[in-house]
């Protein structure tokens, strides 16, 4: 059979599509292989969210398609957010692509794979993305064995003003809970430890099945599964922290006292005109609140600078909210101009050198921020998952703990007398805090 080369692009919920892909690929006895240059079909995943990640997306179209020349591709195959955002400048413009592939038609990448082997006719298989996966497909996991992501909804519709993802990825619509349940426990049978439950909008989830928000019922369903250790929750709008969700995330055990809420702006005038549903006050009183039901959650947040029309005063009242909130874990962001969405064609768009000056005094705060509430753990003792052997002869390891995401939060790194093995939770002391990384030892 054929060789298989896959490159995924952008965010946890795209990775999710292509271990779906990658599973009924290797499921159709296609042979997968981490070597480009040996592939005979390469595929890229792509991210079409801001221009950044359009740009990379592109590269690494432009990177495969040479492996027609120098190596033994017969066929380049685009699938993800760029494929179905812009479907007809790709096949226009990069001749190279022999198929595109969209979210709605990730179920047919074999049937796409075989085609573009057997005819040589180039199409794209584009349209109105309804497809979502459930507890039936198959997945070839490309995270650490300890760790997994499960995709609970697709699409979204929330509007922001910023934002395409509803434009590429259709309506929302959610999981039945007994698909998703059905997945953990045959992920969790396979060794994993490590449930990170995302969505594009993940407390909404249920709402379109079930009538109601159904993230708590999801979380109390989920926290019994025998070897399960840690729930992750990413991508929380805030607007939707209903009483039992708070209730699930404090009293389920392995439900990590962690939180990603988006709030992408502090000033009112910002948030209305990125149609974001909550006011300043309003996320000023969750996260008060969740920190008084959870004591000791970790909060992470992202924040868009430069966005059209925010002043000098604007951004100052940005970084007083993060000044006053202090969280744990924020990202920034420089507003990215996408066409088709309504702020594309707002007036008193920020000039880029100021957008880029901004987004650095918003990061230093948050790096000043982030040291002082590190220094904080000094003296705690924390679980850590173990995710690397740096040294093991001299017992450096790194690891994360219940407080830190993969990808986006910072690490921890052991000092253990005695070698620890790859995947198992240990308890660590803290001696020592960086801006984003800590380091401790191994707690006798």
């Amino acid at each position: 059979m054929p060789t298989i080369g896959f490159v995924s692009l952008g965010c946890p919920k795209n990775l999710v599509d292509s271990e779906v892909m990658l599973g009924m690929l290797r499921n159709a006895n296609y042979h997968i292989t981490a070597n480009e240059a040996d592939a005979d079909v390469l595929i890229v995943n792509t991210c079409g969210f801001i221009q950044s990640a359009k740009e990379e997306s592109i590269r690494h179209i432009f990177e495969l398609a040479r492996y027609k020349e120098k190596g033994k591709c017969r066929a380049l195959i685009v699938t993800g957010c760029l494929a179905q955002r812009y479907h007809r400048e790709l096949m226009e413009e990069i001749p190279e692509i022999d198929a595109l592939v969209g979210p709605g038609h990730i179920s047919d990448i074999v049937t796409v794979v075989n085609n573009v082997l057997g005819d040589r006719q180039r199409r794209s298989h584009i349209n109105e993305p309804l497809y979502i996966y459930d507890e039936y497909a198959p997945r070839l996991l490309s995270t650490p064995p300890h760790t997994a992501y499960v995709k609970i909804a697709e699409g979204c519709d929330n509007r922001c003003a910023y934002c395409a993802i509803p434009d590429i990825r259709g309506r929302f619509r959610s999981r039945p809970m007994e698909s998703v349940e059905t997945e953990v426990k045959r992920l969790v049978g396979n060794g994993v430890k490590e449930i990170i439950l995302i969505a594009q909008d993940t407390t909404r989830y249920g709402l379109d099945l079930y009538g109601e928000y159904r993230l708590a019922d999801l979380i109390c369903r989920l926290g019994p599964i025998p070897g399960l250790k840690w729930i992750r929750l990413l991508y929380c709008y805030p607007n939707r922290f209903t009483r039992d969700l708070i209730k699930a995330i404090a009293e389920t055990p392995n439900v990590c006292k962690y939180v990603d809420i988006p709030l992408q702006h502090a000033a009112d005038d910002i948030l209305r005109a990125m149609r974001r549903p909550v006011t300043k006050g309003q996320a000023r009183e969750l996260i008060k609140n969740l920190r008084r039901e959870i004591p000791g959650i970790v909060i992470r947040t992202s924040f868009i600078v430069g966005f059209p029309g925010e002043t000098e005063e604007h951004f100052q009242e940005l970084l007083d909210f993060m000044e006053e909130m202090k969280f744990d874990r924020a990202g920034v962001f420089t507003y990215s101009q996408e066409e088709g969405t309504p702020a594309a064609e707002m007036e008193n768009q920020v000039h880029g050198r100021i957008k880029q000056e901004r987004y650095h005094r918003a990061m230093t705060l948050q790096r000043e921020i982030s040291l002082v509430q590190n220094r904080k753990r000094v003296g705690q003792i924390l679980e850590v998952l173990v995710e690397e052997a740096v040294d093991p002869g001299k017992g450096v390891y790194v690891g994360r703990s219940s407080f830190d995401a993969p990808e986006i939060d910072g690490t921890v790194e052991i000092i253990s007398p005695k070698p620890l093995n790859i995947g198992e939770i240990v308890k660590v002391k803290i001696n020592r805090a960086l801006e984003y990384d800590l380091m401790g030892e191994l707690a006798q």
